[in-house]
Formats: structure tokens, C-alpha cells, sequence
């Protein structure tokens, strides 16, 4: 093999046996390029982390060697000749002579020039990366599936968040139906009734015996029935009216003003058939005129919420107790829902995780352990309120609701 011949190469590079040493067992790898690109000196450790031998490559030009590379070798070069400027960080990617799998070095070249200052070589100094790049595209493919798993965790808990939104509809659909049906069930007794009086009235004064008590009584239970009939569809009709107002804020999340008051009237008035079979009591006293400009729907899903969260977990094993909802003045542009029970109470540790997704102690029951977490997104993320949990076991729990009466803006 041709070995280096020129002045310059021998000024760069005398026997002196203590520096070939310091060169040949230095750490990270190192070779000398000519300004033409031939290799004028290879340590040892660029034989090992490229697989190449001194003897095929010393005094020959680098595209003769490695010709895959010769093109950005040869730029490299002729760009430091060129500016006298060094290049460093360049990363390189190649398979060794010796191997198959991919391999990668980051290596740095630095003029090397003589006294005149004349640029006589480049020294290249290559550190491999191999594993380092192998540790970042690992790190780089967890961090891309834990992505795609939180991401797939979030739609799944919009998705149950929403099913859980829909549940407490389903709930307020049962009761008023109950509601509904009571009175629309007592108008049509009175209405079938009538109907047969009528036919025996009509029967008689077809005969030619009608009376005048006979009429006298007739009348009265005209009367009568039509007063309980007008009574009872009006009731069903509010009834029906309070129902599609309130299942519409639910469904489309609509900002209107309304009276916070008689929407949590409206909304709680289904839990009556829900308390029936349990011995726990619904008490609720609201102030008049509370009037707010905000989102009716939200609202009323976080009273529904509060109050399904205290009757499912405040009073376990048919424990008698009572649950207060209050709603007043809080402050001059606010107003204040306290929803407190009587009940079990919470546990520290309990209470420092009950706004936390999926955290339930009924998960056995099948609670899902979304009802305050939604509660607690509605009341700061959409009615731009806050919220505080007061519990201790066995005094029971209190959650207070301090709400702008003017939602904040989406924006």
C-alpha cells in the first residue's frame, strides 16, 4: 500500500513513538485527510468502530474506499480548505464492512495547517452513536405509544363522560314520566267516568224520565270533573313544558338567561320518585330572582350530579338522612348552591381523590366514578366558577357552588 510521501505529510506527522501512542489509543476515532481526500493516518479505534484496516485505506482516497460516502466527505473537505473553518456535528449513518445492521457516528473536522498557516489536512474525529441513536428511537417510539394511549384513554373518558351526562338525563326522563303520568292517569279516570254519567243522563232523557235532581247532580259532576281535568292537564302540561326546556339546555348546552331558582326546582323535581323506597328526605329553599346569564344545561347536570352522588354514597345500607340544596345571593354579581347531607361522610383520603376520573368506592355497585369529576369541569371550565368539598365521616358532606351570574366567554 502506498504510504504518505509528501513534505507536508511528513512535517505532520514524525516518528515520535509517545504521540502515535497518544493517537492510536485515544478514545473516540481519528484519521488525517489530505486536501485531496486521501487517508494520511488512522488510529486504532476508528478501525474498531468502522471496521476498516490501516492497511486498506492509508495513503488511498476516500472514494476508493468508501464510496458511498465520497461525495460529503470530499463537500466537507473542500468546504474547510475553502473558508478555513471547522465542521462539527455532522452525523453519518453506514453499515460496517464487518456487520449488517445500521450503524451511526457523529464525527468533527478541523483544518490542520502548517507554520505558514497553509491548511496541509484535515483531522476527523469520529464518536459512534450507535446505541444513543438506538436509546432515542426507543424512547421516541414509547413516547409516541404512550401518546397514542393517552389519547385513546382521553376520547374514551370524553366517552364516558358523556354517557354519564346522558344517564343523568335518562334519570330526570323517568321521573318526569312518573310525574307526568300521575296526573295524565287521574284525568283519564275522571274523563271515563264522565263519559258514563253522560251515557246514563242521555239514557234517561231518552226515555222521557229525567228529573230535575236528576239534572242537579249531573251538573255538579260536570262541574266537577272538568275542574280536576283542567287541573290535572295543566299540571301535566307544565310538567311536559319544564321537561323539553330543561332536556333541551342538556342536549345543546344553549347560554340564555334564566332564573337559577326555578331551574334547580325544575331540574330536582324528578328525585321525588327517586327517594321513594329510601328513607332520605329532599329539602330545598331557594331565594327568588337569582336571574343568570349563563348555561342552563351545565347547570342543571351539576345540581343532577351533587345530588345522585349523595343519595348513592351518603347513605349506604338504607341509612335515613336528609340532603338540603340550597341556592342564594353569594356576592353582588354571584350566587351560591350548597348541596349537604347528613350522611356517612368521606375519609381523608377519600375526599382528597373524589374529583379524580374513574375514582368511585361503589365500583362494585357500578359506579363509574365520573359524577364529580364532571361536576367539577362543569362548575370551572364551562360556568367559570369554583368549587369546595367539606366532609368528615359520619358529619356528613357539603359541596359549594360559587357561580358568576354571567358565564365568562368561551374565548
Amino acid at each position: 500500500m502506498p504510504r504518505p510521501s509528501s513534505a507536508s505529510d511528513l512535517v505532520l506527522f514524525p516518528q515520535q513513538p509517545a504521540l502515535q501512542l497518544i493517537y492510536d489509543t485515544a478514545p473516540i476515532g481519528l484519521a488525517c485527510l489530505s486536501p485531496d481526500c486521501r487517508y494520511l493516518q488512522i488510529n486504532q479505534r476508528l478501525t474498531e468502530i468502522c471496521g476498516i484496516s490501516v492497511e486498506e485505506h492509508l495513503g488511498r482516497f476516500v472514494r476508493d474506499c468508501v464510496p458511498a460516502l465520497a461525495d460529503s466527505v470530499e463537500a466537507i473537505v473542500r468546504s474547510i480548505i475553502e473558508t478555513g473553518e471547522p465542521v462539527i456535528g455532522v452525523e453519518v449513518a453506514g453499515q460496517r464492512a464487518d456487520r449488517v445492521e445500521e450503524r451511526y457516528w457523529v464525527t468533527y473536522w478541523h483544518p490542520l495547517r502548517a507554520p505558514s498557516g497553509e491548511i496541509v489536512a484535515v483531522n476527523v474525529a469520529a464518536e459512534e452513536i450507535t446505541e444513543r441513536k438506538r436509546a432515542d428511537q426507543q424512547i421516541r417510539g414509547a413516547r409516541d405509544a404512550a401518546e397514542t394511549a393517552l389519547r385513546r384513554l382521553r376520547e374514551t373518558q370524553d366517552s364516558l363522560i358523556e354517557a354519564e351526562k346522558l344517564a343523568a338525563l335518562g334519570r330526570m326522563v323517568a321521573g318526569i314520566a312518573h310525574e307526568v303520568n300521575s296526573p295524565v292517569g287521574i284525568s283519564l279516570t275522571v274523563a271515563s267516568t264522565l263519559q258514563q254519567k253522560a251515557a246514563q243522563f242521555a239514557a234517561e232523557a231518552a226515555r222521557g224520565d229525567l228529573r230535575r235532581s236528576s239534572l242537579n247532580v249531573f251538573l255538579d259532576l260536570v262541574q266537577d270533573a272538568t275542574a280536576q281535568l283542567v287541573s290535572n292537564l295543566k299540571r301535566s302540561a307544565e310538567r311536559i313544558q319544564s321537561f323539553k326546556q330543561v332536556a333541551l339546555d342538556q342536549s345543546q348546552s344553549l347560554r340564555r338567561i334564566f332564573d337559577a331558582s326555578e331551574l334547580t326546582e325544575q331540574v330536582l323535581s324528578h328525585f321525588t320518585r327517586e327517594m321513594r323506597g329510601r328513607a332520605v328526605t329532599l329539602s330545598l329553599c331557594c331565594e327568588p330572582d337569582l336571574v343568570m346569564d349563563s348555561y342552563p344545561g351545565p347547570f342543571g347536570q351539576a345540581l343532577t350530579h351533587l345530588v345522585v352522588n349523595a343519595i348513592s354514597h351518603a347513605f349506604p345500607q338504607g341509612r335515613n338522612g336528609t340532603i338540603d340544596v340550597r341556592v342564594r345571593r353569594a356576592e353582588a354579581d354571584h350566587i351560591e348552591v350548597l348541596v349537604a347531607d347528613d350522611g356517612c361522610g368521606m375519609a381523608p383520603e377519600v375526599k382528597r381523590l373524589a374529583f379524580d376520573p374513574f375514582f368511585t368506592t361503589r365500583r362494585q355497585y357500578g359506579a363509574t366514578g365520573l359524577g364529580l369529576h364532571v361536576v367539577y369541569n362543569i362548575v370551572a371550565e364551562r360556568l367559570g366558577g369554583r368549587l369546595v368539598l367539606d366532609s368528615e365521616p359520619g358529619r356528613g358532606t357539603t359541596v359549594q357552588l360559587v357561580l358568576p351570574r354571567a358565564a365568562p366567554s368561551p374565548d
